[in-house]
């Protein structure tokens, strides 16, 4: 598939996904504006956000995100391709912190495993015994996603699409790290469980088998994608291998725990 966009229609996509989420005010899906876009549109404007990103402050990609793995989440989102997205050095946070609600539109929260990865981990070819080989160790972590585009279009009433996902980097906010990290050979990853407490109350249930069957397997997928175009993922980057629950909207005041059993709790506050 080739691009339909022009590189300077991509830049203004990118500079309005970025004033969207600081003025917290949602534009039209891009899919809606441009009826040829397609996946690699999608992705050309999320690497134009990213560089807009690191001009304006951020100091370096810290890893990736892979999204809408789970039948979960595929349902939830009406998608069933999964994504990826990147993680900015701003967008990391750790258990017990205080997420800053004032800086999101409409933030939602999901459960996940992050692998950190040792080696460099190269497609294609990638397989689940090189992901487990190359993961120093896997820990439980949040993804608090955000959405900059409208869900519906405003003008037409039609949905946003997959490539609109893809282009609002995968609807990534931040990332909340804790738990207890694991040697990713100690443990059979697909029996990871997790329940998630909202506000004290069990509003989600789940387990990391519903990733591809495999949590690693959503690594897979994204080594063996960015390899054509020439990327690898790097040594000490840390790679979240999607939900396995559905995402739980967040509004200010919530306090949500998340309990992965002998994996340890994660907990954060929307302030």
């Amino acid at each position: 598939m080739a691009l339909s966009l022009t590189a300077e229609t991509c830049r203004k996509i990118a500079a309005q996904l970025e004033q969207a989420e600081q003025t917290r005010q949602q534009i039209r899906p891009a899919s809606c504006e441009y009826p040829g876009f397609n996946m690699d549109d999608a992705y050309a404007v999320q690497a134009e956000w990213i560089r807009l990103k690191l001009a304006g402050g951020r100091r370096t990609v810290k890893g990736y995100k892979i999204g809408l793995t789970s039948r979960a989440m595929q349902m939830s989102s009406n998608i069933d391709t999964p994504d990826s997205g990147v993680l900015l050095d701003d967008m990391f946070l750790y258990d017990g912190c205080d997420v800053p609600a004032g800086r999101l539109i409409m933030p939602r929260i999901e459960v996940e495993l992050g692998f950190m990865l040792g080696r460099d981990l190269r497609g294609p070819g990638c397989t689940i015994f090189d992901v487990l080989d190359a993961a120093d160790y896997v820990v439980p972590t949040l993804e608090i996603i955000d959405v900059r585009f409208c869900m519906t279009d405003p003008v037409t009433g039609a949905g946003r699409k997959v490539f609109d996902t893809i282009a609002d980097n995968a609807c990534n906010a931040f990332l909340v790290i804790g738990g207890t990290p694991v040697k990713p050979a100690s443990i059979d990853l697909r029996w990871v469980g997790a329940i998630m407490y909202q506000n004290g109350v069990v509003q989600e249930t789940g387990v990391s088998a519903g990733v591809l069957g495999h949590p690693a397997n959503g690594i897979v997928w994204l080594a063996n994608r960015i390899a054509g175009q020439g990327e690898y993922l790097k040594a000490g980057q840390f790679v979240m291998a999607g939900s396995f629950t559905r995402p739980l909207f967040a509004k200010p005041g919530d306090v949500f725990t998340v309990d992965y059993g002998r994996l340890g709790c994660v907990n954060c506050r929307f302030a």
